[in-house]
């Protein structure tokens, strides 16, 4: 009898109804939601960082959305360096790089925005990439 009612159950359970999966919602063409995503990079974290808060400013000065800044990981690059030419392979010297990354998102951008930006001096050391989404 047991072996019957789990029969029943599973009957129950296949039979039920199930509720629609969730999808994302994409936004309607006419109001398409445009993005311009921002990569900097630099070696120094301190000159990242004020770049960044200076393309923030600029982008809130002119009431844009901003999300963002979102910190990357960090690229290290290792690189070990005998330090004698002939022999004394023990004795060596190791070197690090480091690559810090920020991304910034700003979402419909008005035109006033990205000319801002375009006319933006950052310094030397800092590395930007701007694309649109």
């Amino acid at each position: 009898m047991p072996t019957k009612a789990a029969s029943t159950s599973t009957k129950e359970k296949s039979t039920a109804k199930r509720s629609p999966r969730t999808t994302k919602k994409s936004a309607p063409a006419d109001g398409e939601v445009q993005r311009l995503r921002i990569r900097v990079r630099a070696y120094e974290h301190k000159i990242l960082d004020a770049s960044v808060k200076l393309i923030m400013d600029t982008a809130l000065r002119f009431d844009a959305k901003v999300v963002g800044p979102i910190p990357l990981p960090t690229e290290i690059k290792k690189y070990t360096v005998n330090r004698a030419a002939f022999i004394y392979k023990d004795a060596r010297e190791q070197y690090e790089m480091r690559v810090h990354r920020r991304v910034i998102d700003i979402i419909n951008p008005p035109p006033k925005v990205i000319e801002a930006l375009t006319n933006l001096s950052l310094p030397s050391g800092v590395s930007i990439d701007v694309k649109m989404m």
